[in-house]
């Protein structure tokens, strides 16, 4: 009888020391998340009071440490309204033992599910680049430095081709950048989202996707070949730049170097750019007004890791117009190497505007419309800004567009 007695206090004695930690636990987690100045200083005044509320609240250490305790005390009152408190300590104990064990198999999985994620990925990338060689034979010959019509000669088993063969509607089913097709690119897609039959702008629309690399060389454009025609409405030949956004957030291109090269323009104006480092070396123009100013601009870097687009490559081709904006309010171009090279304009100006640049080469270039030197065929606008400029051996001499030449 004696024994049942002792066991019943012994419950009872667990069940009431349970329930006291629990609501400790509890009034300390309390404590931390609300105030209790107001009701203790009636018990409490306030001059000894608020040092002690102050220095719990602005110490970390010590309202951490509360938490840490009641969540101890909280486990303990949990254990000791358990059945049999021994069980469950062994059973803590018995976790606690074998967590190294556990994690390491945990791990060991983690470990080899990336593996089989990295293998698949590689081998994705493989297929994707042998399907996109399969499909473009022409790519292929023109990237082992072949030229186009010689390309398409060794793909019509010796043929003749003459010059007017447009590729992508003779020999393959898809337009692309890379080919040389007109049409319009939401940067980096090789493929145009948009084309429309008897139009031949290169419009390029970056957006929110970093790209490596754009570079377009060695192509005509505007009324340089013969049957050329500007689009409607528009002045410009060429045009780099971010946009004004009616109604929206205007935008920029950012570069981390651009390169604008042994090109023939019109009229080259630059214009609200600001750059690191500004190198305008050998350029040869009719009339010429270069006044860029001192800026403050970063140097500049475009990355994106493993997000980042692949380079957008095309050599040769004509168009009537090429353009590179970032059309999205609100949101830049970005751009690592933004190159043109060599391109061959007429009828129209060739406008590089609202652009923030990490170094900027404009060199080599020609200019003018045989108007005479009073006239500034190649400008740079005190808008233009860069951290370290330099202009030299640039010349003006008499320059007029070039002749219309067959296509």
């Amino acid at each position: 009888m004696l024994i049942k007695i002792l066991r019943i206090l012994r419950k009872v004695a667990r069940y009431t020391t349970a329930m006291v930690l629990m609501v400790t636990s509890i009034l300390g987690i309390g404590v931390i998340f609300y105030d209790p100045s107001s009701y203790l200083s009636t018990y409490i005044p306030e001059a000894t009071l608020s040092p002690i509320v102050t220095s719990f609240y602005a110490d970390p250490y010590i309202w951490g440490g509360t938490i840490a305790a009641s969540v101890v005390v909280m486990l303990l009152a949990f254990i000791m309204l358990v059945q049999n408190p021994r069980c469950a300590l062994f059973a803590i104990g018995r976790g606690i033992k074998a967590a190294p064990g556990s994690y390491k198999k945990i791990a060991t999985f983690r470990d080899w599910l990336l593996a089989k994620i990295d293998y698949l990925q590689t081998e994705s990338a493989k297929w994707r680049r042998a399907f996109q060689i399969l499909k473009s034979p022409y790519s292929l010959l023109r990237a082992c430095g072949f030229s186009p019509q010689m390309a398409i000669g060794l793909i019509f088993a010796g043929s003749t081709v003459g010059t007017g063969v447009v590729v992508n509607e003779t020999i393959l089913a898809e337009r692309s950048f890379s080919n040389g097709d007109s049409g319009v690119y939401s940067a980096p897609l090789d493929v145009p989202t948009e084309y429309v039959e008897g139009e031949n702008t290169l419009r390029i629309d970056l957006g929110s996707t970093p790209v490596r690399e754009i570079t377009i060389e060695n192509v005509s454009v505007g009324t340089v070949f013969t049957g050329s025609a500007l689009p409607s409405g528009e002045a410009n030949v060429v045009q780099i730049s971010g946009n004004t956004i009616s109604g929206g957030t205007n935008t920029r291109l950012e570069v981390g170097h651009f390169i604008f090269e042994k090109s023939r323009c019109k009229k080259l104006t630059l214009t609200d750019i600001q750059a690191h480092t500004i190198k305008v070396v050998g350029n040869a123009s009719d009339g010429q007004s270069l006044a860029p100013s001192p800026g403050t601009s970063r140097m500049r870097a475009i990355g994106g890791g493993h997000q980042q687009a692949d380079a957008m490559t095309t050599n040769g081709g004509t168009y009537d117009r090429i353009w590179i904006q970032a059309p999205t309010s609100g949101v830049n171009g970005r751009v690592g190497i933004l190159r043109l090279t060599n391109l061959y304009t007429k009828g129209g100006d060739c406008v590089i505007s609202k652009m923030n640049v990490g170094t900027m080469d404009i060199l080599l270039n020609e200019v003018g419309m045989g108007n005479g030197f009073s006239t500034k065929e190649f400008t740079i606008a005190t808008n233009v800004t860069g951290a370290n400029i330099t202009v030299s051996d640039n010349v003006e001499v008499s320059i007029s567009e070039p002749t219309t030449a067959g296509h």
